[in-house]
This record gives C-alpha cells, sequence and structure tokens, in this order.
C-alpha cells in the first residue's frame, strides 16, 4: 500500500487531481482540505463509481486508517490509489487552509 505525504498532496490539489475525503459528513463539516469530495467510508462501495478517472486518486480520512482502507479497495479495482498519511489532522496542524461548514 502506497502512502504519501502531505507535500504530495499540495501537489495533487494543485494539478487538479481527485481527492476523496472518506470521513462521515459531520466531520467533513466541521474540517475538511479545500477541493476534497465527501465519499464516506460507509457508502463507499456503492459509490465508487462516482471516482473519476485519474492517474492517481488521493483518499484522506481523520488521521489514515479508513483512508488505507478505501485506498487498498480501489487498487484491489484496479484504480491507482493513494492514502494520505495523517489525514486531514496533519493537515490542519501543519496550518494549510482549510473549509468548515
Amino acid at each position: 500500500m502506497i502512502e504519501v505525504e502531505l507535500s504530495a498532496l499540495d501537489e495533487a490539489l494543485a494539478s487538479g487531481a481527485p481527492v476523496i475525503d472518506v470521513r462521515e459528513a459531520d466531520e467533513y463539516a466541521q474540517v475538511r482540505v479545500p477541493g476534497v469530495t465527501l465519499i464516506p467510508l460507509s457508502e463507499f462501495v456503492s459509490r465508487v463509481g462516482e471516482i473519476p478517472d485519474a492517474d492517481v486518486v488521493y483518499v484522506i480520512c481523520a488521521v489514515g486508517g479508513r483512508s488505507l482502507q478505501a485506498a487498498e479497495y480501489l487498487n484491489g479495482r484496479g484504480i491507482n490509489a493513494v492514502s494520505v498519511a495523517g489525514g486531514t489532522s496533519a493537515w490542519l496542524q501543519s496550518g494549510r487552509p482549510v473549509e468548515t461548514g
């Protein structure tokens, strides 16, 4: 399983790569990385068709556990996916910009 650091997420966001947030809706509303798309892990299998085609799909959660599960699932389906190490918590702690609401 491939895990990437926040710097790789910075580059992915700048290039327009898809970033999927697999936390639940209430977590997403509290704080999120700008530009991510919410597909909660609890709905992930039924909504996997919503993930756009891309060279790499980035997956983020709160700290990295759920995003690893989702990335493993996507890789098993032939979709190149990586998990963001440290997740949204690390993003927030780094002082990078966030969205709420």
